[in-house]
């Protein structure tokens, strides 16, 4: 029988157990499904007769977020999850897209918002007087779960693509509350624990892989306002979290501290995430004694792998019977040849190995929101293209290797190349531009772009910080320059023969090397300690991928 989480919701009615820990303050479950019935009322009210039952959220990871996704649920309408790094117009058109008649943000965002064409929008801020006295009427309200039904939008979601501007993808009430009860089972999940969320709950990650099993289990919450490296032991011992989630790049910080001998002694059972790399995965257990868990999902759901014991390091896990995953060319759409391993566990076929992840039979994928030409070309052939790259062993084993061309992942970011393109074509001293992902040397991709034309290394970083829609991962770590951009026999961009040769090419490279604000020469030198990081981490082979 299908569930929705406004039932979920429901069943917390009345459990007066600590539910939620944020910043000194403890929410009990009743509490918060108080709080989320209280919310759904008051939305109700606010949203006008025909519009469509959208809320935009702009939040950090305060106890508001969970509270209006329950309140959503109940309410029977839908979340945007708004992205703090996009600026300007393009915060404004994700606004506008999702048709959102209410924004729910606090103090700290309100730049963010000012001087954006936002017509008819109604602001709610969250830490202010006014915002009490409007929940006020609404104190005595119970969750009505009678409201809502498995196929209603819940989630609006972005993620990128190849159309530049992000798509809203869209997740039901009935998907996320499977979602829930799948990893509740998976792994074992109890009342009586802790989930910790410290990614942002505007991903997916942190909502479907972190939250969600936690309101389905009747688990507790423990909320961090945004991530900290520094923060995440402390907060572990003090909220007694038994379970988090994760991208890559947060567990490489997590490893940068200062490492202390009781760091073991922790309540932590597992942490759930993507990315996380063989080495930093290992490194994590060592020190932590604690297992990280691999999993993939796409944002849109229409393919999943979930790790299972006997994985090989590194990879992500096997395809679960019934599941027809393949790696294919998406050329060809023939399937790629099994990876080939050296002595040392490095891919030695990377070329002909990694391919694109599609799904070939059945899927839950419900679509976009008003974006019917994201929908065909993510149903290409009738089966379902991720747009993210794989190779697979001889066993089956599937290992993540990155995006395709028009997509990037830096730092858990979903970026589209298209988007980059459009700001940094308005550096003055730019006749082309293009841009691309090359691999990290942990998990994801680096942004990199090519520059035709003149280039002046303090005027472009001086450039870069004058756009105001410019995200905070969008800032390109490598810039090549050339006379003339490569182009293919058509005329287009030559995009693969620049990702295959990357930041080692003949042409001059300028760099941003991680914690500096100027671009310099990229050097020899500078190139033989970035190789050595990629092969010391298995990933030398994503150097070459085109």
């Amino acid at each position: 029988m299908r569930r929705t989480v406004a039932e979920l919701v429901r069943e917390r009615w009345g459990d007066h157990r600590p539910g939620l820990w944020f910043e000194g303050r403890v929410l009990s479950h009743h509490q918060m499904a108080a709080g989320a019935a209280a919310r759904a009322e008051l939305l109700a009210g606010l949203l006008a007769s025909g519009a469509e039952p959208h809320v935009g959220v702009l939040l950090d990871n305060t106890p508001e977020y969970p509270l209006w996704l329950s309140a959503a649920a109940v309410a029977g309408a839908a979340v945007a999850g708004l992205n703090p790094t996009r600026r300007g117009p393009e915060l404004a058109r994700d606004i506008r897209h999702t048709e959102c008649r209410v924004v729910v943000t606090e103090r700290a965002h309100l730049p963010l918002l000012d001087g954006l064409e936002l017509p008819g929008v109604r602001l709610l801020v969250t830490d202010t007087d006014a915002y009490e006295e409007l929940l006020a009427p609404y104190a005595d309200a119970e969750p009505d779960a009678s409201r809502a039904t498995p196929d209603d939008r819940l989630l609006l979601y972005f993620t990128s693509g190849s159309t530049g501007a992000p798509k809203a993808a869209i997740c039901s009430q009935g998907r996320l509350a499977a979602a829930g009860h799948s990893l509740v089972g998976h792994f074992g999940v109890r009342p009586d624990d802790v989930h910790y969320v410290c990614m942002p709950m505007f991903h997916g990650n942190a909502v479907i892989a972190d939250w969600a099993p936690a309101l389905a289990a009747g688990a507790g919450v423990a909320l961090r306002r945004r991530f900290s490296a520094s923060g995440f032991l402390p907060d572990v011992r003090a909220y007694g979290a038994t379970y988090f989630t994760y991208v890559g790049r947060a567990v490489q910080y997590i490893l940068a501290t200062e490492e202390r001998p009781g760091d073991r002694d922790n309540p932590l059972r597992l942490g759930f995430g993507t990315e996380a790399g063989a080495v930093d995965a290992a490194a994590f257990e060592r020190r932590f004694g604690v297992r990280l868990v691999e999993g993939y999902g796409s944002s849109e759901g229409g393919a999943a792998i979930q790790w299972r014991p006997g994985t090989p390091p590194g990879a992500v896990g096997r395809a679960a019977p019934g599941d027809d995953l393949a790696v294919l060319d998406p050329d060809t759409r023939e399937e790629c040849p099994p990876a080939e391993f050296d002595a040392a566990g490095r891919l030695g076929n990377g070329a002909e190995a990694i391919g694109e992840l599609v799904n070939r039979g059945p899927n839950p994928f419900e679509g976009y929101w008003r974006n019917p030409e994201a929908d065909a070309a993510r149903r290409r052939a009738g089966w379902y293209w991720t747009g993210d790259l794989f190779y697979r062993d001889a066993d089956g084993f599937l290992y993540f290797a990155g995006r395709t061309d028009d997509r990037l992942r830096v730092d858990s970011e979903n970026l589209a190349a298209a988007t980059i393109e459009n700001i940094l074509a308005r550096y003055e001293g730019a006749a082309a531009v293009a841009v691309y992902a090359v691999p990290d040397p942990v998990a994801g991709d680096q942004v990199m772009a090519t520059v035709a034309g003149d280039f002046d290394p303090l005027g472009f970083a001086a450039f870069l910080l004058a756009q105001p829609d410019l995200g905070t991962k969008m800032a390109p770590r490598f810039v090549r320059v050339v006379e003339r951009m490569p182009v293919t026999a058509t005329n287009k961009i030559h995009r693969a023969g620049l990702r295959r040769e990357g930041f080692r090419c003949a042409d001059p490279v300028w760099w941003r090397p991680p914690g500096e604000r100027c671009y310099r020469r990229l050097t020899g030198a500078d190139v033989a300690g970035l190789v050595d990081e990629y092969r010391a981490r298995g990933r030398e082979e994503l150097l070459t991928r085109a």
